[in-house]
């Protein structure tokens, strides 16, 4: 069937029937525009009524123009074949079309009202769970791919990076961290001070609180406390901003535009906050100590001894090993917050939900790469 318009935007589409009825071909010619779809959809839901294929095949080949009126058109074609459990393919769409098709057609169907969804059997959902837990890594090694693709190409063209939004981004996340910072810091320090306390005072060895909280603080609940505060502020933000952003439809934007969100939102985030983990390490690792201090201060030990005590037990490499892991927890919070902030979907509690798991998956991450420091670590007798 031919249909004719009066527009100055003339679009053709023909429809042919398989001989065993199944496969429905849909050829589409000209221009797919605002003025030419809404005849051509009328006309194209009415030829599936009619056969009520399995298969669905539009050739979009001769398609010399298409708007978001157009890719509505395929769209709807798609989804009424996917209802009914049939299936379509669209061959020979141009690549600037195709890529504005799968912009828009990464929206889910949603399930026909009335329908409840079937029970799944325990090996059911452990496959599913597999599943899902596989995609998840693979998405994940993926993004790590484009990151450090961007990242080296950022490196190469400093200039292409967004100073501005970096070093706003910088303060919120360093700057605005350090009262919270310092605060859990300083009572980490007093609780393994006292905490340390009960069982050295069994054998007389008090004066080795200081030993305690030194290494500990340097070594491994400086940087902890510190990744867990910056995946809770830092990384729960970063989360929410980029998942309003998704049901904005702004990240769509920006890709229609050429813009790369990886290059344009996620890379100025992460090298504010691999920058500003560090810093936040040494204020918590100091308060930390202060809060050792005035524990032993309260036991009677003079704050020359804590100090001295602190010299003698703790080392150079104890601190750099400690800084060290908070570059790559930054990496980790960050990178895991804009991920999830691109994987936010379309509905409602979209943004609740990326927010959560990124704080979730933040830990999470941060517990695993803490403990492949301390394997390492115990191998290289650091």
């Amino acid at each position: 069937m031919t249909i004719a318009t009066d527009v100055p935007s003339p679009c053709s589409l023909d429809a042919r029937l398989s001989s065993d009825g199944a496969v429905l071909t849909i050829s589409i010619w000209g221009r797919l525009d605002t003025y030419t779809t809404g005849r051509l959809c009328r006309e194209a839901l009415e030829k599936l009524l009619q056969s009520k294929p399995t298969h669905l095949v539009i050739d979009a080949s001769g398609i010399v123009y298409c708007d978001g009126a157009g890719i509505a058109f395929l769209l709807s074609l798609q989804q009424r074949l996917t209802s009914t459990g049939g299936d379509v393919t669209i061959r020979g769409l141009h690549e600037e079309f195709r890529r504005l098709l799968e912009v828009y057609g990464s929206v889910s169907i949603e399930p026909a009202a009335g329908r409840h969804r079937e029970s799944f059997s325990l090996i059911e959902r452990i496959g599913q769970a597999t599943l899902g837990t596989w995609q998840e890594l693979r998405m994940l090694v993926a993004f790590v791919g484009e990151l450090a693709v961007t990242f080296l190409h950022a490196a190469r063209h400093p200039r292409v990076i967004r100073w501005r939004d970096a070093w706003v981004t910088a303060e919120r996340a360093g700057i605005d961290a350090l009262p919270i910072t310092a605060l859990l810091g300083f009572l980490l320090g007093l609780i393994l001070a006292f905490q340390s306390a009960i069982p050295m005072s069994r054998f007389g060895a008090e004066i080795f609180i200081a030993n305690v909280v030194g290494v500990s603080m340097l070594r491994e609940m400086g940087p902890l406390m510190t990744a867990i505060v910056l995946a809770g502020r830092s990384g729960s933000a970063f989360a929410a901003e980029l998942g309003t952003m998704k049901v904005r439809e702004e990240i769509d934007a920006l890709t229609t535009m050429g813009l790369d969100p990886v290059r344009f939102l996620v890379l100025p985030r992460l090298l504010a906050v691999v920058t500003m983990a560090p810093f936040l390490a040494v204020f918590a690792n100091l308060f930390g100590l202060m809060g050792g201090a005035l524990a032993m201060r309260s036991l009677g030990f003079p704050l020359v001894t804590f100090v001295n005590q602190v010299l003698t037990a703790v080392k150079v490499g104890d601190l750099v090993g400690g800084l060290c892991k908070t570059f790559v927890y930054g990496i980790v919070v960050a990178g895991i917050g804009c991920l999830r902030g691109l994987q936010t979907g379309s509905d409602g509690s979209a943004v609740g939900q990326s927010t959560t798991s990124a704080m979730v998956s933040g830990i999470v991450l941060i517990g695993i790469v803490e403990a492949i420091f301390s394997i390492v670590f115990y191998a290289l007798g650091l």
